[in-house]
């Protein structure tokens, strides 16, 4: 990416990167083509429909947490859409049912208050999510499948109600449980192979199983042939199971960045960058997950990534180095980016690029303090610049 080009864009922006989101559609096709599985975009994960009209000529259709996402997925997406929510609105039911095509239900309970709702689309096909109760997700915050977990039913609850797969008035075709985070296809192998101890027998029953997301498919360090080879076993030994998956990051992984500016540089023991993006409003993850930011500077005619330190346990670098503390320009005290090593001083007005910042970051930004959403940007395969959408004041007011 040329640096000079940066100069006229609007800041903070994502930019999203057109060849390196179609690299990772590629790859999801691969395993679609090969294994014969259908993919589907968790709009959870990333739902900027200005991309669209490329993700939806290599995947099948979305998948969605509730109405809005749903008609998203129905008007602009305009493939499958397949909604599933931990509980949904009364008042929202009935819109959600006319437009999915398929819905989950997370309970029988539920299932049972919306049954003669179905009507409303013919072709709607059912499906209860069930929690394999096994899961590798180390953090709970993220572990679907934690104990006293609110998504899905357990083996003991599905058991008690079995009976409904082939009840007169509702026929449920299909089956869909989500254990996985950021993972790579040996935790999927674990997960199912305990799923399909306890609920296999109930296959024969059912048309489709969708296996969640969390899979980092287009990570380099994914066992891509292992998942094809795997999803192959699955359909063999099941024929007439469809099978789904559901990814969000996988798709966009690493296919773009955060731009953003030097606003100043405070002098207290330590240089103290202050940029125009902020951790709180725009990367909320970098909080929760948590995780440090990746900052590249543009040095010697090309971008270099900043080495990240941890401050306590590291000496005040050499005259090789300079050593900045990323902030925001928010009033929490807490915004900041980290601490990070540069071969080259900063200027104000320095342009710089955070990594993979498309996923789970677009869809979770605020406007906390006042500051601004950053612009939406796609870096078409041309290499020019298309500004989608910028934010500014009425976003701010609409909001509170």
């Amino acid at each position: 990416m040329n640096y000079n080009d940066l100069l006229n864009l609007p800041s903070p922006a994502f930019i999203i990167d057109e060849v390196k989101l179609e690299k990772n559609l590629k790859i999801l096709k691969k395993v679609q083509d090969e294994a014969g599985v259908k993919i589907l975009l968790a709009l959870k994960g990333f739902s900027s429909y200005s991309t669209f009209d490329l993700i939806s000529k290599y995947l099948y259709g979305c998948t969605c947490s509730g109405l809005n996402e749903a008609k998203l997925s129905h008007f602009y997406f305009k493939k499958e859409t397949h909604t599933y929510s931990p509980a949904f609105k009364p008042d929202e039911i009935d819109e959600i049912i006319k437009i999915s095509d398929h819905i989950v239900f997370n309970s029988f309970n539920e299932l049972n208050r919306y049954k003669d709702k179905l009507k409303l689309n013919p072709n709607i096909s059912v499906g209860i999510r069930l929690n394999p109760e096994i899961s590798t997700v180390s953090y709970d915050m993220y572990n679907p499948c934690a104990p006293y977990s609110r998504f899905g039913v357990t083996y003991e609850e599905f058991s008690k109600n079995y009976s409904l797969l082939t009840n007169s008035y509702l026929l449920i075709e299909g089956f869909h449980f989500h254990a996985l985070c950021e993972q790579n296809f040996s935790d999927l192998k674990i997960v199912f192979d305990g799923f399909e101890k306890k609920f296999g027998k109930f296959f024969k029953n059912i048309k489709w199983l969708n296996l969640g997301g969390g899979h980092h498919i287009t990570r380099d360090d994914y066992d891509v042939d292992g998942l094809i080879k795997f999803l192959k076993e699955v359909k063999k030994k099941y024929p007439h199971l469809q099978i789904y998956l559901e990814p969000g990051e996988a798709v966009v992984w690493d296919s773009g960045y955060l731009l953003t500016t030097v606003l100043d540089i405070v002098k207290n023991k330590i240089d103290i960058a202050i940029v125009d993006s902020s951790v709180e409003a725009h990367i909320m993850d970098a909080i929760i997950m948590p995780f440090t930011p990746e900052f590249l500077y543009y040095h010697n005619n090309k971008w270099q990534e900043a080495k990240s330190i941890n401050l306590k346990n590291y000496p005040l670098p050499t005259t090789n180095y300079s050593l900045y503390r990323f902030a925001s320009n928010t009033c929490l005290s807490g915004d900041i980016f980290g601490d990070y090593l540069f071969e080259k001083k900063l200027n104000v007005g320095e342009k710089l690029l955070i990594k993979n910042m498309i996923h789970y970051t677009i869809v979770k930004t605020t406007t906390f303090n006042g500051i601004n959403l950053p612009a939406i940007i796609i870096k078409r395969k041309d290499n020019s610049f298309d500004i989608v959408k910028t934010f500014g004041f009425e976003e701010f007011k609409n909001r509170i």
